[in-house]
């Protein structure tokens, strides 16, 4: 017999909401980003297959770490929050999926500029 879900969310409270409720926190320079969606229209009209567009490169910063310390110990806060437009390199970042949805998680000396 099988018992209801409810039952086994009672008796294990930790194992469901911590799936749902996941969220990353950078360190360091670290910069959490989300690419702009790929393009599958042309300014034309002409729609293109998936398997052709590329990853754009541009997106917008999710969360970022608190900074980086230098030598002596000094705490030199990053220039970007949550919520920037940022210019990403072609390639490079580490790619990390987050509740279904995949996120790039760049070092902030490697996103080459910010949209104003």
């Amino acid at each position: 017999m099988a018992l209801p879900f409810t039952y086994y969310y009672q008796s294990f409270p930790f194992a469901y909401p911590q799936t749902l409720l996941r969220k990353l926190a950078p360190l360091g320079d670290r910069v959490l980003v989300r690419r702009a969606a790929k393009e599958t229209q042309t300014a034309s009209g002409i729609y293109l297959p998936g398997d052709t567009t590329k990853d754009p490169n541009e997106g917008t910063v999710v969360a970022v770490g608190p900074g980086e310390k230098d030598v002596t110990g000094q705490m030199h806060p990053t220039t970007l929050v949550a919520g920037d437009s940022v210019l990403l390199p072609e390639y490079g970042g580490n790619k990390v999926k987050i509740d279904d949805e995949e996120l790039v998680l760049f070092r902030e000396s490697d996103i080459m500029g910010k949209f104003e």
